[in-house]
């Protein structure tokens, strides 16, 4: 099948028979790493796992460098999870410029260089795709503009089938809030587990002030 003929089922909300739902709603495109190494979208970076995405490019000197930044507060703020049960990924808005090394480079001159943290280009089609898949807001002004993709976070744990979104100019916070949405489910003893220590929380703020503080 060639590419007019996929790009046309794809705007009909079509795919081909054989293709698994996952592959489909995400796409399966061969990607490279900022460390040159080739990897499949939905197969390799999201297949069971839980992860935050942004679009960024290289030569960016606007949002790109002050979200990596935030991405960066992200991280060291989950920094146990990192790599294990939680990845961010980084794809660029222009492949046509961005090779690896160039991705690299980005990554290196913002402390993003890290475990877990994967910067990705590849063919120009691929990551358009990626890019509607993941961001899609049903209007194609919305869908046309790289710079409305550029401006969000978007958080999905694939294996919970749970999807979510945030600005990345919310605070620290809000954005780590807006993650846990979607993080693994816990078990009874883990959340009877937190409750007491919220409790514990509780009281110790209404012994200290007569009431619970809300911010």
């Amino acid at each position: 099948m060639n590419r007019r003929d996929l790009l046309i089922r794809f705007a009909n909300g079509r795919a081909p028979a054989d293709t698994p739902n996952n592959v489909r709603r995400f796409s399966n495109g061969v990607l490279l790493t900022h460390e040159n190494k080739q990897v499949k979208c939905y197969d390799d970076l999201i297949h069971g796992k839980q992860f935050i995405a942004n679009f960024m490019y290289a030569n960016c000197t606007g949002a790109c460098p002050l979200i990596t930044e935030k991405l960066v507060q992200v991280y060291k703020a989950l920094k146990d999870r990192m790599g294990q049960d939680l990845f961010i990924y980084s794809f660029t808005l222009y492949p046509e410029q961005d090779d690896p090394a160039a991705l690299k480079k980005f990554a290196q001159m913002h402390g993003a260089l890290l475990p877990g943290w994967t910067f990705l280009t590849g063919d120009p089609y691929d990551l358009e795709t990626i890019r509607y898949r993941l961001f899609r807001e049903n209007h194609i002004k919305f869908d046309l503009s790289k710079g409305f993709h550029a401006a969000q976070l978007r958080v999905i744990n694939d294996a919970r089938n749970l999807w979510t979104h945030v600005s990345p100019n919310a605070s620290l916070e809000t954005i780590l809030k807006h993650i846990s949405y979607v993080d693994p489910a816990k078990s009874i003893e883990e959340i009877r587990e937190e409750n007491k220590k919220l409790q514990e929380k509780i009281d110790a703020e209404i012994k200290l002030y007569g009431y619970r503080r809300t911010v």
